[in-house]
């Protein structure tokens, strides 16, 4: 069986990777592909690192859209996987659907954390949701698993005072968050702020940056930040709900005390 007491050990995600090693040990026993619920992206990203290791399991992830942040993981044993060796297999596709919440949001907007409270409440569990987005002030749409789809076909849920209507949709019908394109950016700034730096890289007002790191809108390497003077350092990554992902991939300092920055905004 898998090394599962290394494995474990020093991880950051116990919790997350004893689940995963659970459907990789059954994929190992049953020969048969084995998908997990949604798994986060702060955990997917050390289960992936710490599985990549291993010979006898392969890992695929799958979430909806290509910068999807929470992703259903495929296992299987290696010596079934497909010839590429990502552990896709074209017979096996992703058990996902699309969900879209029909509400008005006019005179009560919400946010993504707001949509998956309120269906958590109506019933659903947290790892049964993929990543949600706004459309606007006309409701949102969202991933699911679809073992779940049934039950939601037209159910309505509230989503803070707002009644929603819930429209069951593949995920070719869904009106997906617009993929951008990497991009490198650099910059000279007096300080490694991440009201700074964000404000640089991002494209907004530092003083706009630090309302919304204060707001608890702004994530670094996956927490939540509230201080908008944390110093970032090489290898950073700030995410903002609407403006992407911004990574620091370089740091030097120059010769009149500032800091020239190597970013890349995705």
């Amino acid at each position: 069986m898998l090394p599962r007491a290394q494995l474990l050990q020093g991880c950051q995600h116990p919790d997350v990777l004893s689940q995963v090693l659970d459907r990789a040990e059954q994929a190992l026993r049953t020969w048969e592909p084995v998908w997990t619920d949604f798994v986060a992206a702060d955990g997917r990203e050390e289960v992936e690192r710490l599985l990549a290791a291993l010979s006898e399991i392969t890992l695929h992830s799958e979430g909806g859209w290509p910068q999807a942040e929470r992703r259903r993981l495929l296992l299987q044993r290696s010596d079934q996987a497909g010839s590429d060796q990502t552990g896709s297999d074209p017979e096996t596709p992703a058990p996902l659907m699309g969900l879209v919440l029909h509400g008005n949001f006019l005179f009560d907007p919400a946010d993504p954390s707001d949509v998956q409270r309120g269906l958590i409440a109506a019933g659903a569990e947290a790892n049964s949701l993929g990543d949600i987005w706004m459309r606007g002030d006309r409701g949102a749409q969202l991933i699911i698993r679809s073992e779940d789809a049934e039950r939601w076909q037209g159910r309505s849920a509230l989503i803070r005072s707002v009644e929603v209507q819930a429209e069951l949709v593949s995920l070719e019908q869904l009106q997906l968050p617009a993929s951008r394109t990497p991009k490198q950016l650099s910059s000279v700034e007096a300080s490694l702020r991440l009201d700074a730096v964000g404000s640089a890289g991002l494209g907004i007002s530092r003083n706009r940056m630090a309302e919304l790191i204060r707001a608890g809108a702004v994530r670094v390497n996956w927490t939540v930040i509230t201080s908008p003077s944390r110093e970032l350092q090489r290898g950073d990554r700030i995410r903002l709900e609407g403006r992407g992902e911004l990574e620091i991939q370089d740091i030097q300092p120059t010769k009149r005390d500032r800091w020239r920055l190597v970013m890349e905004r995705r």
